[in-house]
């Protein structure tokens, strides 16, 4: 006897809602399991991690500045998924973003207004669309396998970000810290609630959900990349070029991803340094396949995963857990998001012995 899987004639929809919930309550149960096992109290440290976030309202402005570059960097690697273009180096994209928005402050000097800090976010965006240009061109000329470049290329966007914060952009007056120098209240970006750090960013985060969603689902641009994705080989007779999609898919990835790193700078840290880099480029692509690869999706996704990332600083200080917690409970909904898509899209069948002859014969 054997296990077989067999496809399915069409997914579930309901199953395809349905499963992201439940993989996030069984990564809480698991986690609990753990903790009690490690002698820790795990239904307190999952009620810190999961839920205090979400009923401590000065948590709230925490999970919002966590979201957004999320939620952004998820919106762009959705689109490449879903024409089966996997841009696993948004990481590196979000930090050249960062870069070239800074290299714009910083040659502005002294200068600021609305005019330089929207010169700072296209920087960003033009940075992180350039990253992402060059896994486009390996993959569509010389057929290199875009997961392999793209993350490689996140290694170079660590040393080129170690070489300008400790060398050319290092401030002169940071006590030989390897960091650029903060940006001036003229250059960062307005903040949306007083007494609060909730900047523009978090406005953009919540408004590009439901752009895309149009783009994708009412646009001949959204059809070509759904079509490409399920049927390549009748998207090349229906007139969609292969190599078009990708390219656009990367760009489109690389461009969110320098929007984030942009924002990220200009709103929340107006400073880069060593530990800029925050994996928020690798938690995405977990952001975008909980969230179904949909727009909207990606944003209800994007603020699990930073209440996950609030929580896990909660639970420190409450239950003395390492910091890598929030880190193995993304991981965690990954896997459980990956496993349920398995029996989403294919039926479990047992196959005997004397089955399998006959069909032999």
């Amino acid at each position: 006897m054997r296990i077989k899987l067999e496809k399915r004639a069409e997914p579930s929809r309901l199953m395809l809602v349905v499963t992201p919930i439940v993989s996030v309550i069984a990564t809480m149960l698991v986690g609990i399991l753990v903790f009690d096992a490690l002698g820790i109290d795990g239904v307190r440290a999952v009620v810190d991690i999961f839920l205090t976030p979400l009923l401590a309202s000065y948590k709230w402005q925490d999970v919002a500045m966590k979201a957004a570059p999320l939620i952004i960097i998820a919106l762009g690697l959705s689109v490449g998924n879903r024409a089966n273009v996997w841009n696993i180096g948004a990481e590196g994209q979000y930090i050249i973003g960062a870069l070239a928005a800074a290299g714009v402050g910083i040659a502005a000097g002294g200068a600021g207004g609305g005019i330089i800090m929207l010169a700072m976010v296209l920087a960003g965006m033009v940075g992180g669309t350039a990253w992402a240009a060059v896994p486009a061109v390996l993959k569509t000329r010389f057929a290199v396998n875009e997961i392999l470049s793209s993350l490689m290329l996140t290694y170079v966007a660590l040393q080129v970000l170690g070489y300008l914060v400790g060398g050319p952009w290092k401030d002169p007056n940071g006590k030989n810290f390897p960091a650029t120098a903060p940006l001036l209240p003229e250059q960062s970006l307005p903040i949306l609630f007083p007494g609060t750090t909730v900047h523009l960013g978090v406005a953009v985060a919540i408004v590009l959900p439901f752009i895309f969603w149009l783009v994708m689902s009412r646009s001949i641009f959204g059809y070509q990349i759904r079509v490409v994705g399920a049927a390549p080989h009748a998207a090349r007779h229906g007139g969609f070029d292969a190599n078009q999609t990708i390219w656009l898919s990367m760009l489109i990835g690389g461009g969110m991803a320098g929007l984030a790193g942009a924002l990220e700078f200009a709103g929340a840290l107006k400073t880069i340094n060593l530990g800029f880099p925050s994996g928020y480029g690798f938690t995405a692509i977990i952001v975008s396949f909980l969230g179904r690869l949909h727009p909207i999706g990606c944003l209800i996704a994007g603020i699990v995963l930073a209440v996950t990332y609030v929580g896990g600083q909660v639970a420190q200080t409450t239950v003395h857990i390492p910091n890598a917690t929030a880190g193995i409970f993304q991981a965690l909904m990954l896997f459980f998001i990956l496993a349920s898509d398995i029996l989403v899209r294919y039926r479990v069948r047992i196959v005997s012995g004397t089955a399998q002859a006959v069909r032999g014969q």
